[in-house]
C-alpha cells in the first residue's frame, strides 16, 4: 500500500464513521435530523465514493482533491448551521423559527402548522459545548487536510 492510498482509506473511513455516527445518533440514540444535519451528509456519501474508486483507480490522481473538496462542503455546511445554531447567522426559514412580532392571529397559527418537526436552530446534542454539526465541521476539516496529503503524495 502507497503512502497515498493509505490517506484515501484513512479519509474515507473518517467519512464513513461519521456517517454511521450520525445514522447511530438518529437510530439508535433517538435524535432526529435537521434538514441542515441531513444535507451534512451527502458530502460524506460522495466522499466515501471518491475514495472507493481512488482505491480502485489510484492513477486518478485528482480524485483525492475531490475528495477534499466533498469534505470541505461538509465542514463548511457544519460551520454554517454551527453558527445557526449559536445564533450567529438565520438559517433557512423552512427549518428555523421565525420572528413573530407583528404576526396576526392567523399568521401565526399558519407559522405554527407548517414549522418544521426538527429545527436547525436547536442543539439537540453537545460535547465540551461544541454541538454535532460543530464536531462534524471539525473532523469535516481534518478529513480535508487528509485528502490534501493525499494528493500531495501522488505518485
Amino acid at each position: 500500500m502507497t503512502k497515498q492510498s493509505g490517506l484515501v482509506a484513512l479519509a474515507t473511513i473518517g467519512s464513513a464513521t461519521l456517517l454511521l455516527a450520525a445514522f447511530g445518533f438518529q437510530h439508535l440514540g433517538g435524535l432526529a435530523p435537521c434538514k441542515m444535519c441531513i444535507w451534512q451528509r451527502y458530502p460524506h456519501a460522495v466522499a466515501i465514493a471518491i475514495g472507493a474508486v481512488a482505491l480502485a483507480l489510484p492513477r486518478f490522481s485528482i480524485l483525492p482533491l475531490l475528495g477534499a473538496v466533498a469534505a470541505a462542503t461538509t465542514a463548511a455546511i457544519g460551520v454554517f448551521h454551527a453558527g445557526v445554531e449559536q445564533g450567529w447567522w438565520e438559517g433557512p426559514s423552512s427549518c428555523t423559527s421565525g420572528d413573530i412580532s407583528g404576526l396576526s392571529t392567523d399568521d401565526l397559527f399558519d407559522q405554527i402548522m407548517n414549522a418544521p418537526l426538527v429545527r436547525c436552530d436547536d442543539i439537540p446534542w453537545e460535547m465540551f459545548g461544541i454541538s454535532m454539526a460543530g464536531w462534524n465541521a471539525i473532523a469535516s476539516a481534518v478529513l480535508m487536510l487528509i485528502w490534501i496529503a493525499a494528493w500531495r503524495a501522488r505518485a
